[in-house]
């Protein structure tokens, strides 16, 4: 990855403008100024020089007069850079219509959050985005296990048989401590215990999970295919003081200036992965503290969506914004638009899943309504328990929940079970002494083949 070009000096722009049109042209930038993200996007320096400025500018007439007014809406925040510089960030136009969206819809106010909401249903659609974000953040930091075999994986209580198994195990289990812990004040022990957490089992050196990294320990963020060097993180010596003003920062949720709850977040996620203060692990890590955060916040609705699952499809994006803040006298703004415009589109694909599987179940109820072939072959007990499933995908029986549902003997559940089993609508697992059954997940989908195969076996029947 190339690293971008770094701005001109303001105040050697400033010269120049001098010089090109003297104090009227000065004056004239000055008092007509063309905004700090023009048509809505907040440049860089290596992006806007390549572009056509506004008629009678010159590109660094154009810069000059864009930078300026961004530093006239910078807010410092509480953490530095290497060199002790604040970082800052300003709320543009682009940033303050994503945070809109975001305050709308990811705290639950519109329509998709009803399938959520509701407690006989949540509890699925959780587990599915728990998963799916602890694939995601593992495949990011390198773990290779398919997609497939890790849900099995989660989904079934298997124990992980390698380090990318292992990855993705630890990374779900950290997403629910998250969950259940999201109340409770950051400290530099609950990042040491996530830490731990995440890493367990995957270090080449075991005992660097959960600890800092020691002053011997290089961890630079190099870009392997070019063997370049991104990023150097602080030196190992300020560690410990960063990451306790870190969660000072963390908790100042009422302190001023104001910092918009999702902003503090994405700023949580920017200063840890900058620190880079582990020696692996830390990309899990900081988007492991923009879910506490958000959480923490009131943005329950996040915990339904994978930012990881995005971040995966264009880690370039990722990586860039980092380089732009960067080179940009620590101008943080470019990597919380694009962690804004991540969030945003992590809630869309949740919302299209929402209305996808609203879509299948209801087709599913109206297929076991009319189908008489599966009406003639289930019986009344079983349509209840795939009408349920098609309601609440994730869900799972036993036999005894089902003997004690239908009041039935343990012969006549089981039975039902396994039926079910054979028809391909619900899969069987063991866990301890007992079986697990489980609605596959794509159940409309096989009631489907079902009701066909029972309908040609039937036609067979009748001309044998």
């Amino acid at each position: 990855m190339k690293i971008p070009l770094s701005p001109p000096n303001l105040e050697t722009l400033l010269r120049s403008v001098v010089a090109a049109g003297g104090i009227e042209r000065l004056t004239k930038l000055l008092s007509d100024p063309v905004g700090p993200a023009p048509n809505g996007r907040y440049l860089h320096w290596d992006e806007l020089r390549h572009r056509q400025p506004p008629p009678g500018l010159r590109v660094e007439d154009w810069w000059f007069s864009v930078k300026t007014a961004r530093r006239l809406l910078y807010k410092p925040i509480p953490i530095t850079d290497k060199t002790g510089r604040p970082f800052v960030f300003a709320l543009v136009d682009p940033i303050l219509a994503l945070l809109h969206r975001l305050d709308r819809d990811a705290s639950g106010q519109i329509r998709l959050a009803a399938p959520i909401a509701n407690s006989a249903t949540r509890d699925g659609y959780l587990v599915r985005s728990l998963i799916e974000e602890a694939i995601n953040s593992s495949q990011l930091e390198g773990a290779s296990t398919t997609r497939q075999v890790a849900k099995e994986m989660l989904r079934q209580g298997r124990r992980p048989q390698d380090k990318s198994e292992r990855m993705i195990f630890n990374n779900f289990q950290a997403m629910r401590t998250i969950s259940e812990r999201a109340s409770q004040p950051l400290t530099p022990d609950t990042i040491l215990d996530l830490h731990r957490l995440l890493t367990r089992d995957t270090l080449d050196d075991p005992s660097a999970a959960g600890r800092l990294r020691h002053t011997d320990e290089r961890v630079d963020v190099v870009d392997h295919r070019h063997q370049r060097i991104l990023h150097v993180p602080p030196p190992a010596d300020e560690l410990l003081e960063r990451l306790e003003r870190l969660c000072r920062f963390a908790n100042a949720v009422d302190a001023e200036p104001f910092v918009p709850p999702l902003v503090r977040a994405i700023l949580l996620h920017f200063a840890l992965a900058y620190d880079h203060p582990f020696v692996d692990g830390n990309g899990r890590v900081a988007r492991a503290l923009f879910y506490w955060s958000a959480l923490s916040q009131g943005y329950w609705m996040l915990e339904f969506v994978s930012i990881s699952s995005i971040l995966k499809q264009a880690p370039a994006k990722y990586a860039r914004a980092y380089l732009f803040t960067e080179t940009d006298e620590s101008d943080v703004t470019y990597f919380l638009i694009h962690q804004l415009e991540t969030i945003v589109a992590a809630m869309d694909g949740l919302q299209t899943y929402l209305q996808r599987k609203a879509e299948e179940t209801a087709a599913g109820e109206a297929m076991l309504k009319t189908s008489a072939t599966l009406r003639e072959r289930l019986n009344h007990r079983q349509l209840a328990l795939i009408r349920h499933a098609l309601r609440h995908p994730g869900a799972v029986y036993t036999i005894e929940g089902h003997r004690q549902s239908h009041a039935v003997v343990y012969q006549t559940a089981r039975s039902d079970l396994l039926q079910l089993v054979e028809l391909g609508l619900v899969s069987k697992r063991k866990a301890g002494q007992a079986f697990l059954f489980e609605a596959v997940p794509d159940l409309r989908a096989r009631l489907k083949e079902a009701e066909s195969g029972l309908r040609r076996s039937a036609i067979y029947s009748e001309l044998g």
